[in-house]
């Protein structure tokens, strides 16, 4: 897919890239406190889908 390791150090070093492994990490530290208090693994859908809504409702301003 790359045609060298500067092309992946390159990707790696990007803001969108970081960005993107940062969000991950926030994905998936949010499905394991979910899962936690679920008793059960919730999956990385629904710990998505519910980390994006609270990004959402936690980004919205209060009216």
């Amino acid at each position: 897919m790359f045609e060298s390791n500067d092309d992946l150090r390159l990707l790696q070093s990007s803001l969108l890239y970081k960005t993107f492994a940062r969000q991950r990490d926030e994905i998936l530290r949010y499905k394991w406190i979910e899962s936690e208090k679920a008793g059960v693994d919730i999956g990385f859908e629904k710990a998505l889908l519910g980390w994006l809504i609270k990004q959402h409702t936690d980004a919205t301003p209060a009216s």
